[in-house]
């Protein structure tokens, strides 16, 4: 590999870093009880894991699954199959979920435009489906012959009508382009360093976040990674400071990376070592700097119009608030 440029934050393990980290990893072979799996990576399969962890543990679940696409992960390959053998794969690892959920949880599943109905078929048989967000994955190449696919969607559900849902936690702070004012003061806004600016509810439509590249310091190299602000919207919205939070499709350690930050419990399934040992690097990288590029102050930005001209974020502010 070559060495990076300068800038580049892309977190890569060394050797040492490897094996220091594949010691901490966990593997379920019996009947396990929460503390065991309090944040905690488990490396294992997740049909393998799923029959030993405990009944009614999970607050918040999210899953970002393979989409229905042929694509190599790590050391393992998704290979793209029928849309009724896909739906059948979903209701085969869906199924064993649901038995992990306890009855005031929320769940996210994520999702593109192929594999959207198919998930949406199954989470309609277990679970209340709420709503479907739509965010903006700016990133890519663009099409000759097609329009460019740049969204994807995040399903939001729930076990019951008995739930959280924190919308002042996630209010968008943007900048106002139309300042209306009464007797001369400012209408429904605020006048700060830096302009005007209005929070505003959070919609469905999520055109505020950036894909991790190279120069983030949260990026890795998982070819699908979310960003912890996506994340830090689901967990602050729909989970309170100790909940527990389950990723059976861990990646690189995202969702474990921002419930950490934000003071939540989790637990993470990742079938690939080398992901598991990113996720418990980044972990570590968590208890030095809990910032969450695009959340400062304790409110989520519009992109590109913080007064300091960053994302960097406010870590005394999010400790504080974890």
């Amino acid at each position: 590999m070559k060495n990076p440029a300068p800038r580049n934050r892309t977190i890569r393990l060394s050797q040492e870093e490897e094996n220091r980290y594949k010691a901490k990893l966990v593997r379920l072979s019996g009947r396990t009880t929460r503390s065991e799996i309090e944040n905690k990576t488990i490396n294992q399969d997740f049909f393998d894991a799923a029959e030993w962890l405990p009944s009614s543990f999970v607050d918040l679940l999210f899953v970002d699954p393979p989409y229905n696409l042929s694509k190599k992960f790590g050391s393992v390959t998704f290979a793209r199959r029928s849309f009724d053998d896909y739906l059948k794969w979903i209701e085969s690892w869906f199924s064993r979920l649901t038995r992990l959920l306890k009855p005031t949880a929320s769940v996210y599943v994520c999702s593109d435009w192929r594999s959207s109905s198919a998930v949406q078929a199954v989470l309609e048989k277990h679970l209340i489906v709420r709503n479907r967000i739509t965010w903006e994955r700016e990133k890519g190449r663009g099409s000759r012959a097609n329009w460019k696919n740049c969204s994807e969607d995040i399903w939001f559900c729930t076990v019951s009508n008995n739930y959280l849902f924190n919308v002042e936690a996630v209010k968008l702070k943007r900048k106002v382009i139309a300042p209306y004012t009464s007797d001369g003061k400012p209408r429904d806004w605020e006048n700060e360093k830096g302009g005007g600016f209005r929070l505003t509810h959070p919609s469905n439509l999520w055109t505020d976040l950036s894909v991790p590249f190279w120069s983030m310091p949260e990026n890795t190299d998982h070819p699908t990674q979310k960003p912890e602000k996506l994340l830090a919207k689901i967990i602050l919205a729909s989970s309170a400071a100790g909940d527990w939070i389950l990723d059976p499709f861990l990646g690189s350690g995202t969702t474990s990376a921002a419930a950490k930050k934000l003071g939540r419990r989790f637990t993470g399934i990742e079938i690939d070592p080398l992901y598991c040992c990113t996720a418990e690097k980044r972990l570590e990288l968590a208890e030095e700097d809990a910032a969450i590029q695009g959340f400062a102050e304790g409110v989520f930005w519009e992109r590109n119009t913080h007064p300091r001209k960053n994302e960097s974020g406010d870590n005394k502010r999010r400790q504080a608030s974890a």
